[in-house]
């Protein structure tokens, strides 16, 4: 029987990458990335020569821990009072990242967002349009149905220490992701386009999927206009700008408003 490292050398092979491949985890203080923060990153970038490079963060967020957060990952107020803020590690972050696609577990729907927001907040412009986006949970539902302690038994045959700790859900997603190229070899490419084709449903334009691309032009995902281009709308109630702008909105969500705004002037 072919142990998990003869089973690595092979998914590897498979793996096609053109730049680096950025696998990441997010500890937060909860679950909403307009208002909560990292308190924890770890990230795996797979470089394109096959080589590795992991770090892991734990942030001090500036804001309370709550308590019902700490008891899922571990982490308490009082382990964060002499970390660095986001905005002391951001640029160090910014270039680990950097050009290199993202990877996660459900990483498209939360971390991705919430990693966006953080970066506007200290003035960093982190663009994930011309990145591809891998989410292994999105491959793993796509074939089966569990969350990552499942799959990881699945996969991998072994049990998930330490679950919800950033560097061990990092960790895991990554090999889940490598057995993944494995077992599924005659429907996966390792090609990185394919697999984001694959992680994604939808073509969001912004982290908070207020905007969605239809038939090539962007488009809003909710409220009275869903449906509608936003250049129309912009055009036929200039108003809505402003409201959203002072809305609840995540900042990427009113940044690419913004930006569509802009090239609508130049039109």
């Amino acid at each position: 029987m072919e142990n998990q490292l003869d089973l690595f050398n092979k998914a590897a092979s498979k793996l096609t990458l053109t730049r680096p491949l950025a696998f990441f985890d997010l500890e937060t203080t909860g679950v909403d990335f307009v208002k909560d923060r990292i308190v924890e990153i770890s990230i795996l970038r797979v470089n394109v020569d096959g080589s590795k490079t992991s770090k892991t963060y734990r942030l001090n967020p500036t804001i309370p821990i709550p308590i019902e957060s700490s008891k899922i990952h571990g982490i308490y107020d009082e382990d964060v009072i002499t970390a660095p803020t986001f905005k002391q590690v951001a640029q160090e972050i910014f270039d680990l990242l950097n050009p290199a696609d993202l990877a996660g577990f459900s990483s498209n729907r939360f971390d991705v967002p919430m990693l966006l927001e953080e970066f506007i907040r200290v003035g960093l412009s982190f663009s994930i349009d011309d990145r591809s986006l891998i989410d292994v949970h999105r491959i793993y539902t796509h074939f089966e149905k569990r969350t990552l302690e499942a799959a990881y038994m699945f996969y991998c045959n072994k049990v998930l220490e330490n679950a919800h700790s950033a560097e061990a859900d990092t960790l895991a997603t990554y090999e889940v992701f490598m057995s993944q190229l494995e077992r599924y070899a005659a429907d996966l490419k390792g090609d990185v386009k394919f697999l984001h084709d694959l992680s994604n449903e939808e073509r969001f334009i912004d982290s908070g999927r207020r905007f969605v691309f239809i038939s090539g032009k962007p488009c809003f995902n909710f409220g009275k206009y869903k449906g509608r281009p936003v250049e129309e709308v912009l055009r036929t109630d200039p108003g809505y700008y402003n409201w959203m702008m002072q809305g609840d909105f995540a900042q990427h969500t009113k940044q690419k408003l913004t930006e569509i705004k802009e090239k609508l002037k130049k039109n």
